[in-house]
């Protein structure tokens, strides 16, 4: 729906890449295996998408089982 209007998915405007999670279930070793889902997002408005300078998702240390996603603005 946000996609609809206009609004962007920062991690994958900046980072193609798949594999890359944001969670990882405490089940059947989904963390060794790199086995998990990309479920904490930011979205920004058209406004803001000239401004993305750069992300990252914070796997480890490992302290939960979802992993903190970072975006940085010029």
């Amino acid at each position: 729906v946000l996609a609809e209007i206009g609004f962007v998915d920062v991690f994958r405007q900046l980072d193609k890449r798949a594999e890359q999670y944001t969670w990882w279930s405490n089940r059947g070793q989904a963390w060794a295996k790199n086995v998990g889902w990309r479920i904490d997002y930011q979205m920004v408005s058209p406004n803001l998408k000239p401004a993305l300078y750069g992300c990252a998702i914070a796997a480890e240390p490992k302290f939960s089982d979802h992993a903190p996603f970072t975006v940085d603005y010029d």
